[in-house]
């Protein structure tokens, strides 16, 4: 067993660029232990992940507001407060806000996460039905 006491976490502030789009507030729940890492992260309206995917797959639990997930070669999907969201290993994915709204989710990734490039704009394009409030 391993208790990661609260004044043991860590969290950074306003991360932008490297693997987000815009700005997300990233706080470390729990530092790597046997593969598997948590966050918890808000993301401002329209910020978002680059693509990327996790060895082992990853669980988004979504905690406040309404984001946006998508699958490479499928269609983004309106995500909310209460959805949990499984990505299977190697799916290759981004996450993050919806345009209009801030979203919060506790990321927990199993295994390493592999970065790849930014969400073009164009990609980033949700219908009008994606961002309508749940």
């Amino acid at each position: 067993m391993k208790l990661i006491r609260a004044a043991e976490r860590s969290g950074t502030s306003g991360k932008t660029g490297s693997q987000f789009t815009g700005q997300v507030h990233n706080f470390l729940t729990m530092p790597a232990t046997d593969g598997i890492t948590i966050n918890t992260v808000t993301f401002t309206p329209g910020a978002r992940t680059f693509w990327h995917s996790h060895t082992d797959g990853q669980i988004l639990e979504i905690i406040a507001g309404r984001g946006l997930v998508q699958s490479e070669g499928a269609e983004a999907v309106s995500v909310g407060a209460g959805d949990t969201v499984w990505v299977p290993p190697g799916e290759r994915h981004w996450h993050g806000a919806a345009p209009d709204s801030f979203m919060t989710h506790t990321a927990i990734s199993l295994g390493p996460t592999n970065w790849d490039d930014a969400v073009a704009d164009s990609d980033y394009n949700p219908r009008p039905e994606e961002t309508e409030a749940r």
